[in-house]
């Protein structure tokens, strides 16, 4: 089954590439009800379920709020460390020619969409429940990470072939991600702190790049009004699964 989801990851990845390809105009409306779905799936169902699955308790603090902190702060560190934040093309004009940089940027995206696919596996292996709504979450952030792939390479000075090469690998690793988690089962403990460290890195996603580049050039009101139904969306598919 996870890997069936992740299908849909694929499907949308590939939707992303070719949107970045062709049409940006709705983009930002898209991309602000992604963030949407991303922040109702932290706060109405990762988080809780975490909590539960690992009831541990490090120096006084529930141990999946710290992992969760932590996944925000790696990936933090992760693109400040590397110097490239998915943000804006104008950010990305004075390194149009240094091909090495995007390639490493987009192999970086392929990596992150790998643990996407393992995260919609160790979900399921939580429930049917949360599995389903991981997906949801996914899958609408995995339409941004097929536009920022092809377009991160191809700014960077990439020709139009490696540019579609990472998006179709970036494609498939949602499902790679998902087939490895087919072959063991995650103990309910360490699948709380995983769950806990994955909602961080969904935050981080939602709120330090997936929202910025929505409002960029771009009237606020309509990408606002698409974050908020995301988020009401998700707490009424999950409302509906309890």
């Amino acid at each position: 089954m996870p890997v069936v989801v992740a299908l849909g990851a694929f499907a949308t990845t590939l939707l992303g590439g070719w949107a970045a390809l062709h049409i940006r105009d709705y983009q930002h409306l898209v991309l602000g009800l992604a963030a949407g779905l991303m922040l109702g799936v932290v706060s109405f169902d990762l988080l809780p379920e975490a909590l539960g699955q690992a009831p541990a308790v490090w120096f006084h603090v529930p141990a999946a709020l710290v992992t969760f902190v932590a996944g925000f702060l790696v990936l933090h560190l992760i693109e400040r460390w590397m110097g490239v934040h998915r943000g804006h093309e104008d950010e990305w004009a004075a390194h149009q020619h240094r091909p090495g940089v995007g390639l490493l940027a987009g192999s970086a995206l392929v990596g992150h969409s790998v643990m996407d696919g393992f995260a919609i596996g160790a979900a399921f292996q939580a429930g049917a429940a949360i599995g389903a709504t991981v997906a949801v979450a996914i899958i609408a952030h995995d339409f941004a990470d097929g536009f920022n792939t092809y377009t991160i390479t191809s700014l960077y000075g990439n020709n139009r072939r490696r540019a579609l090469t990472l998006l179709f690998l970036d494609a498939l690793a949602p499902v790679a991600g998902a087939a490895i988690t087919l072959g063991f089962a995650i103990p309910h403990p360490l699948l709380g702190l995983y769950l806990g460290f994955f909602a961080g890195i969904l935050l981080y996603l939602a709120t330090s790049d997936i929202l910025p580049e929505a409002h960029a050039h771009h009237p606020s009101r309509l990408t606002i009004a698409c974050t908020v139904l995301g988020v009401g969306f998700m707490w009424l598919v999950i409302g509906l699964a309890a």
